[in-house]
């Protein structure tokens, strides 16, 4: 019996108006910062995001995008 090891499957996610947003992996070869590069040219709130996790969530390892902008402190 052959032992096969699978990596995780990647996710990201992100609050927008209290709402997360799931967004897919577009390439797995692709870093954490360039995946958000990726999806900031379809929301430009995550320009000034970074990268935290990932998080272990049902077999997936997901990052999540923290936005700064609307907040104080």
């Amino acid at each position: 019996m052959a032992l096969t090891i699978h990596g995780l499957e990647r996710a990201f996610e992100f609050e927008k108006n209290r709402e997360t947003i799931a967004l897919s992996d577009p390439n797995p070869s692709m870093t954490p910062d360039a995946v958000m590069h990726f999806y900031s040219h379809s929301y430009p709130e995550l320009t000034t995001a970074t990268v935290q996790g990932p998080e272990i969530r049902d077999d997936r390892s997901v990052y999540m995008f923290k936005t700064t902008l609307g907040t104080k402190g």
